[in-house]
């Protein structure tokens, strides 16, 4: 009958599954918030020692996935993100140097040589038995930089709390010749493309 709209009836929407970033690190809650959805911080119980002969790919891959999967055992219910980052110098993993010594001696290894930042992402949802991993590469090209300038960056930006020694984000990016990857916040911390594919994926909502 013409004039007459049948309206069809709302649809119930599931209320959305809480959102867990598994980390402690400022940078990733710092980008994760970028997205502008709700999440809560759990910080995840893992020992991050590489085991003898693991590649910084594989050594990547699985604290990613052991952190989420540890945070989701407290949010069963929960869509948990794991991440982690390893700076890969010709196959040999550098982790975050804690002392000026340590960053000084990294910096120096790696003045004029290509270091690729390995960081890797998991996803887990236990409820919907949801697991998957991904790996965002990023190639960094570092200037053939003085003694001086690694002391004087060192002490400006004391970044003794990231992989390979160096904030791109910040003073650090005057340290690098070029930069490549495909995921443009992965070398901060957390590849944000891949995040947003992962939660979907998951069954999260970003939009």
């Amino acid at each position: 009958m013409h004039g007459m709209h049948e309206h069809p009836s709302p649809k119930t929407e599931t209320a959305p599954r809480t959102l867990v970033l598994g980390s402690t690190s400022r940078y990733r809650r710092e980008l994760l918030s970028r997205l502008q959805i709700p999440f809560e911080v759990d910080a995840p119980n893992v020992d991050e020692t590489p085991i003898p002969g693991e590649s910084p790919v594989d050594l990547a891959l699985r604290l990613a996935i052991a952190k989420a999967r540890d945070v989701a055992l407290r949010h069963p219910d929960a869509i948990v993100i794991g991440s982690d980052q390893v700076a890969d110098l010709d196959g040999t993993p550098l982790g975050k140097p804690i002392t000026h010594e340590k960053a000084t001696e990294q910096l120096r290894r790696m003045r004029g040589r290509t270091v690729v930042f390995q960081t890797a992402l998991a996803v887990v949802c236990l409820e919907t038995g949801f697991e998957q991993s991904e790996l965002a590469q990023v190639q960094v090209r570092f200037r053939d930089l003085s003694d001086d300038e690694i002391e004087r960056y060192l002490r400006a930006e004391q970044p003794y709390d990231c992989a390979g020694s160096a904030k791109s984000e910040g003073l650090g990016i005057a340290l690098l010749e070029r930069i490549d990857n495909d995921d443009p916040t992965a070398l901060i911390g957390l590849p944000l493309i891949r995040t947003c594919h992962l939660i979907r994926a998951a069954g999260g909502r970003i939009l």
